[in-house]
């Protein structure tokens, strides 16, 4: 009997073992002849054989790059329409605007066509007169001013850094390029086919020439989030002294025209105004900077020195007179003052000082360092009655601590650069300034009973918000060597 069982249980298992081997078979036989079938000829690469060769795959690759080229020209036909349609728009609001201004007070009904298009129009032209973009208004606090972004062909000077901490934007992100550079274009578009108003202001000026995108020298930028974006640019030709000054604004519609004008600063003096005491190395750092800058590229700057003190007195003294011997300048003054330093005291005693007329004045520290084109900035933005230009500059962190992994720190002009590991924008500050005399003498200058570091400097700007001058501060400023 137990012989007779393990005969049976090794038959019964050998039984399973066959039954097995038939399932597999024929599950085997059933997915290599009702599988489906792939796409194309039907079979794998380099599974039954290399049935795809090399010159399949160009041939795949040149018709995905075909279908891409295709979609991108039908995207560029799209963009082609639409940039006709905003063209078409704002000739219809232009044409709008003129029947408005031709027609008189008994011109009577226009018709139920018209008014759809005069009623945007004068929409439009009320979002520019929100926006204050042709004069000042008056505002309540810093706080209440929406500051302006710099930019050029190439880069944005960002004072909001937002999650990539940059305070440059280099490469521009790709929305915000193409919105510049159809600013840029419209702007070019304005200069190179002007309107009669504009051929009579042109007439007055130099002759006319045609512009291109690389004389674009700079521009600012700004949005306000409930009436639009304000750009200022300015266009100019390379053996030109005078700029194209144009102003656009798009009131969340297309781009229009608020103002051109021409503008010849070749004769524009700034007085450069630097309050001092002590800080004899800082002063003959910056009077090498001035020497470079000022005298032998700009030739259009007055240097005021205002000492407090009589410690140091005779070393400055005595680099201005070097000076005045290296280079035969002598168009600056030196202001002995035998009291204790104020900030506020020194740059009304220079201001004052000045006795030949109305005067471009740039208050200043003594370790800023600036660039010819940063001069040709103040002179454009500060406007007598109207404007007063303040400048966000850069400050740069401590050398020895920024550049601890070297021996020696590197030279002062390879240490100017704009990024987040070396400086920040000190957009806070309202020291540095651009304004005419005639309007710091209308506010009453400083006052120099407000307490605090840089106190005066704030409530100075505050009397410029009040008056409703336009004096919205710009970055974009030239880098400050300044200690954190």
């Amino acid at each position: 009997m137990p012989r007779r069982g393990l005969y049976l249980q090794g038959k019964t298992r050998w039984l399973f073992v066959g039954l097995a081997l038939v399932f597999s078979l024929m599950l085997l036989t059933y997915l290599l002849e009702c599988a489906p079938m792939p796409e194309g000829n039907g079979s794998l690469p380099g599974i039954a054989g290399e049935m795809y060769s090399k010159e399949y795959y160009q041939a795949l690759l040149q018709e995905q790059e075909e279908h891409y080229k295709s979609r991108a020209t039908s995207l560029k036909r799209q963009i082609a329409q639409l940039k006709e349609e905003l063209q078409e728009m704002s000739e219809k609001l232009r044409l709008a605007h003129e029947k408005k201004q031709s027609a008189g007070n008994g011109a009577g009904h226009q018709g139920t066509k018209e008014q759809p298009s005069n009623d945007l129009l004068e929409f439009l032209h009320s979002q520019i007169d929100k926006a204050e973009v042709v004069v000042g208004a008056k505002l309540p606090s810093e706080y209440a001013v929406v500051p302006f972004e710099s930019f050029n062909s190439m880069k944005v000077y960002q004072l909001e850094m937002g999650l990539t901490r940059h305070p440059e934007e280099k490469p521009i992100r790709k929305d915000r390029r193409d919105e510049l550079v159809e600013a840029i274009e419209a702007g070019l578009e304005v200069i190179n086919n002007p309107d009669e108003d504009d051929e009579e202001q042109e007439n007055k000026g130099l002759e006319k020439l045609l512009f291109s995108e690389s004389d674009f020298v700079e521009g600012y930028y700004r949005t306000e989030r409930d009436k639009g974006s304000h750009y200022e640019m300015f266009y100019r030709k390379t053996e030109s002294e005078s700029y194209h000054h144009i102003t656009l604004f798009r009131p969340f519609g297309p781009l229009m025209k608020v103002k051109v004008e021409t503008q010849d600063i070749s004769k524009t003096i700034i007085n450069i105004i630097v309050p001092l005491s002590g800080r004899t190395e800082a002063f003959a750092q910056f009077i090498e900077n001035y020497k470079e800058i000022c005298i032998q590229q700009d030739k259009r700057t007055y240097l005021t020195v205002v000492y407090f003190g009589e410690k140091g007195f005779s070393e400055v003294e005595d680099i201005l007179k070097n000076v005045e011997i290296e280079t035969n300048f002598h168009n600056y003054t030196l202001i002995p003052l035998k009291e204790e330093f104020s900030r506020g005291r020194g740059l009304e005693v220079g201001a004052r000082a000045w006795d030949k007329g109305n005067v471009l004045l740039f208050f200043c520290d003594v370790d800023i360092y600036f660039t010819p084109g940063f001069l040709d900035t103040c002179r454009l933005n500060a406007e007598a009655g109207k404007k007063v230009f303040y400048p966000v500059v850069f400050s740069l962190y401590n050398p020895a601590i920024v550049y601890a992994n070297l021996e020696v720190p590197p030279p002062v002009e390879q240490q100017l650069v704009h990024k987040k590991d070396s400086g920040f924008w000190r957009d806070f500050g309202f020291g540095m300034t651009c304004q005419y005399k005639s309007d710091f003498q209308t506010i009453g200058g400083f006052d120099l009973e407000v307490k605090g570091w840089g106190g005066e400097d704030v409530h100075l700007y505050r009397k410029y918000l009040h008056g409703g001058i336009d004096c919205h501060p710009y970055s974009g400023a030239e880098p400050v060597p300044f200690v954190a």
